[in-house]
């Protein structure tokens, strides 16, 4: 008799994966105009190798969940790294930032996200998104970057690399930078440089495993990083949000 687990992977996930597809389609795809649920292989791409991630989408609600609109003002500037065919792009398009970055290894993918992106733009709150086709270890962080997200698109030495560039840009320009990480494989890594966790949520999914997968974090780091809490309520109170609403 097959194993539970055996039989989940081989007939239930499958069924789980194709109706969550089209429930995803149906709220959001189909409305907004974009293409972004199928996942892609690194191989498929021609890019794979050790420590990189396949496209793999976030949850349409993911960014709204864990970052609420109001703890967002027109000072932050956000970055994907791993943006992919652009949904979270899309997502932190609808919030006052001052500027949206996408970091894209493939531009396969990245063609995808800009006919996504400029198909919506109308519907943005902030209008200077920027695309770009780079390798994260090549890339310059800006430094000016408050908010970077995450969905675990490389591990191991990528992922250190990133952290270290992160730091260094911190030590440059002094200030608190929010990390929001889906999947946090690398957590451990992240807490070690001086991450502390200020919130945390979980997905719903058909295992405990998956669910614990389905975590997304939200992290500061930086220069007196523990009294981040403290700095939401100031920015709600000081920057009302010209966007009354993420969707």
């Amino acid at each position: 008799m097959p194993a539970p687990w055996h039989i989940y992977e081989t007939i239930l996930r499958p069924i789980y994966v194709s109706l969550r597809r089209l429930v995803t389609d149906i709220l959001f795809e189909w409305p907004m105009g974009t293409q972004t649920s199928r996942e892609v292989s690194l191989e498929e791409l021609g890019l794979a190798a050790e420590g990189r991630e396949k496209y793999r989408p976030s949850g349409w609600l993911n960014l709204r969940r864990i970052l609420p609109i109001e703890q967002v003002s027109e000072n932050d500037v956000f970055i994907d790294f791993g943006s992919g065919k652009g949904r979270v792009i899309y997502q932190a398009a609808r919030y006052p930032f001052k500027r949206v970055i996408g970091v894209e290894l493939s531009e396969e993918l990245n063609a995808i996200a800009r006919k996504n992106i400029q198909g919506s733009i109308d519907r943005f709150c902030c209008k200077n998104v920027e695309l770009i086709t780079s390798d994260v270890l090549a890339y310059e962080i800006p430094d000016d970057i408050t908010v970077v997200y995450l969905f675990n698109p490389f591990t191991g030495s990528i992922f250190r690399t990133l952290l270290e560039k992160l730091i260094a840009s911190i030590e440059r320009n002094p200030r608190i930078v929010r990390i929001v990480y889906a999947d946090p494989v690398e957590e451990s890594v992240l807490l070690a440089a001086g991450a502390r966790e200020l919130r945390r949520t979980f997905g719903m999914r058909p295992s405990l495993e998956l669910t614990r997968r389905s975590s997304t974090v939200l992290y500061a780091l930086g220069p007196n990083a523990g009294r981040m809490h403290v700095n939401f309520q100031h920015d709600r109170d000081a920057h009302p949000s010209k966007c009354s609403s993420v969707y």
